[in-house]
């Protein structure tokens, strides 16, 4: 046992080591790069803060509200849809609080408070009432807003989400989410390599743009992030979601393994009305491997009064 931990420790020293003094590498990419959309946006103020925004398609188009998921920014989760959806919409992409080129707000929040940023973006903006799509987290904002501003959404879709996401094993989770926490407050990139290995080994994004991904990863605040973990792990919306009574459309990825699909299904049988639409045999990662599939669902549910 002693060379066990002998070696274990010097290992460990050996990784400290090559983070602290070790260059910063990155991925060897195949080609030329480039980025996969060309989407320019600015920012707005809503209170004190200053958020993110994107906005494609004709400017007296039916404004369709795209709200991102925990983990990626607006353009890294919605890319591979905007320039399908921006024929038919006029397409807006805010930028959650910590993610993309929005303001990094330190200290703990709730989902309402994305919600809430969604509204006061809509408001600087000047958008009265919009078609609202809500993906994963996003989703999860997407029914509070539509609770408790039911005028401002015509028509919701949510997708990958859940009232109630981490329905089991949620110390475990807890706990989890504390230890990669740590983890990424020394050294993110281990977490990055994951999540890039797996789009890069399941060619859920093109090889051209490798080096544009890497970079959108890296940028996370390695605290932050986790933050919006703790929320979305708070989050609950089984007592209330019932009352929403808009159309209504649940868009789940059978084999997702993010956001538990019986969680999903639970959701869709708690809005009355509500119509289900299944990407079959995917994951979580459905909205980049599969968009075609997510903009008929769409245009299908919005153009088809």
């Amino acid at each position: 046992m002693k060379w066990i931990r002998w070696t274990l420790g010097v290992l460990g020293l050996g990784w400290v080591a090559w983070r602290l003094f070790g260059p910063d590498t990155q991925p060897l990419y195949e080609g030329e790069q480039a980025r996969p959309v060309h989407v320019p946006g600015r920012t707005v103020f809503v209170g004190e803060h200053e958020l993110f925004v994107r906005e494609s398609g004709p400017e007296d188009a039916p404004p369709l509200v795209l709200i991102h998921g925990w983990s990626f920014d607006g353009e890294m989760n919605f890319y591979p849809i905007i320039r399908a959806l921006s024929e038919h919409f006029r397409v807006i992409i805010p930028d959650h609080r910590n993610h993309g080129k929005s303001e990094r707000i330190r200290g703990s929040f709730e989902i309402h408070d994305l919600a809430d940023d969604v509204i006061g973006v809509l408001d600087e903006l000047g958008y009265e009432d919009v078609d609202l799509f809500g993906f994963s987290m996003g989703g999860m904002a997407a029914q509070v807003i539509a609770q408790r501003h039911p005028e401002r959404v015509r028509r919701l879709i949510l997708a990958g989400t859940a009232a109630f996401p981490i329905d089991r094993h949620r110390v475990g989770a807890l706990v989890a989410f504390w230890l990669a926490r740590a983890l990424a407050r020394f050294s993110k990139k281990e977490a990055v390599l994951f999540t890039f290995r797996f789009l890069r080994r399941t060619r859920v994004i093109e090889s051209a743009h490798e080096r544009w991904m890497w970079a959108a990863l890296m940028s996370r605040d390695p605290s932050l992030f986790y933050e919006s973990a703790n929320a979305a792990l708070r989050f609950d919306s089984r007592s209330w979601v019932g009352e929403i009574s808009l159309p209504t459309m649940v868009i789940i990825p059978t084999a997702d393994q993010i956001v538990p699909t019986r969680t999903q299904y639970d959701l869709a049988e708690r809005i009355d009305g509500s119509e289900i639409v299944e990407i079959p045999n995917v994951g979580h990662e459905s909205i980049l491997s599969r968009p075609e599939e997510y903009v008929a669902a769409i245009e299908g549910f919005l153009l088809n009064e």
